[in-house]
């Protein structure tokens, strides 16, 4: 077996199985479960529609690299939202469809890491379990920067000395963020590509929830952007990672894709070719008609919207909770550990949640994810605030 594999930590949700084992729910109250991201909403049908109309062609193997009609889709959605030239984004050179974030996000350390070189992968603290995954199972050491009330609950990027730049190869970003839903601003990511510069890493930017924002008129920025501001169209040591997952309500459909510097993604493929990971034809077929479709992500945000208005409703007189700028999690401060109040939480109204310090890592003297849980407001309206009011009745029968 693989030695780095006794490294890995058990998955959060692993955790909660056991954190729920032997405990017996209140009778006659349904289950109801806010724990994982998973999108509930009813997906367009026009993605299923693609699907069927292309089973045909299944006796061919799919390109790696995936049709050029789908990379061409994916380079118009970038150019639309994000304002890149079409001059400096080649859908031959820069665009890789990928079977959704996770297995590339997973993928990408495995490709890029150079573990002759005692390397360093950094990611925010508490973060997406994927990253420090992959940073063990490619030889690298994990170097946890903590998000904290005090910083917005975005990473302290000047808390990281020198010595951990210079061992830096890999930094995951996550923006908006999983679990708080916090945005990094621009000047933030011009600020880390110069710092990529100085200290010759990559940025590896998850942004697959950067469609679910609060604000119509101010979507959140992505690293690609950042970078063509700067300049750097050629978008050095930049990968960005999108996602159908969260967009368009297609978690199944396991479509996404990864962009940015062409030498990263020529890796990047090479690696992709041998691991055999090709998208399957009529995942591409639907992927293409979903990234050129705007309509049904601006009803998406709508409804989250709805689920924020009516659950924030409920429980900001009895927890400590904001409003996010994007994402559909909230991460509310509870009032005794994590870990019990979610335990409590399900025995006495069979309602789940997924503690913070499952999500999290003691760093630098603190576990910023201890106190806090993490609420996916994914099931239909009428359930998030079923939960919400059970959420609220457990926390005033704490309070005596």
């Amino acid at each position: 077996m693989n030695p780095d594999l006794a490294r890995l930590q058990p998955y959060p949700f692993e955790r909660l199985a056991r954190l729920k084992h032997g405990v017996s729910p209140a009778p006659g109250k349904s289950a109801l479960s806010l724990a994982m991201g998973e999108p509930k909403h009813q997906p367009p049908g026009f993605i299923a529609e693609a699907l069927i109309a292309h089973l045909h062609g299944l006796e061919q193997y799919p390109l790696t690299r995936g049709t050029p009609e789908l990379r061409a889709a994916i380079a118009r959605w970038l150019q639309r939202r994000y304002g890149l030239s079409d001059a400096s984004l080649d859908p031959e050179r820069h665009i890789l469809p990928v079977n959704g974030t996770r297995e590339a996000l997973f993928s990408i350390a495995q490709t890029v890491i150079d573990r002759a070189r005692r390397p360093l992968v950094m990611m925010p603290n508490p973060f997406y379990q994927i990253y420090d995954g992959a940073a063990l199972l490619a030889g690298a050491e994990p170097w946890y920067i903590n998000t904290t009330a005090e910083t917005h609950w975005l990473p302290d990027f000047s808390s990281v000395p020198a010595e951990a730049w210079q061992r830096c190869q890999l930094l995951y970003l996550c923006s908006p963020g999983n679990p708080t839903g916090a945005v990094i601003g621009l000047d933030q990511m011009r600020l880390l590509l110069e710092l990529a510069e100085r200290y010759d890493f990559i940025i590896a930017a998850d942004e697959c929830y950067s469609e679910l924002y609060d604000d119509e008129t101010d979507p959140p920025p992505g690293l690609l952007q950042a970078a063509a501001a700067l300049g750097t169209t050629d978008y050095k040591r930049c990968i960005i990672f999108q996602s159908l997952s969260k967009r368009s309500n297609v978690p199944g459909l396991r479509s996404g894709f990864v962009a940015g510097d062409a030498a990263i993604i020529e890796g990047f493929h090479r690696y992709r070719t041998y691991h055999g990971s090709a998208m399957p034809p009529p995942t591409q077929a639907a992927s293409l008609k979903a990234w050129d479709d705007e309509t049904h992500v601006i009803r998406n945000r709508a409804l989250y919207r709805a689920k924020f208005d009516a659950v924030l409703e409920v429980l900001a007189p009895v927890l400590d909770v904001k409003r996010p700028p994007a994402g559909f999690y909230l991460w509310p401060r509870t009032p005794r550990d994590d870990a019990e109040f979610a335990r409590g939480l399900f025995a006495a109204e069979n309602v789940i949640v997924l503690p913070g310090s499952y999500l999290s890592r003691l760093a630098h003297g603190i576990d910023p994810g201890q106190g806090c849980v993490r609420m996916a407001l994914v099931p239909p309206l009428e359930e998030c605030v079923e939960a919400a009011w059970r959420i609220r009745g457990y926390i005033d029968g704490l309070r005596g």
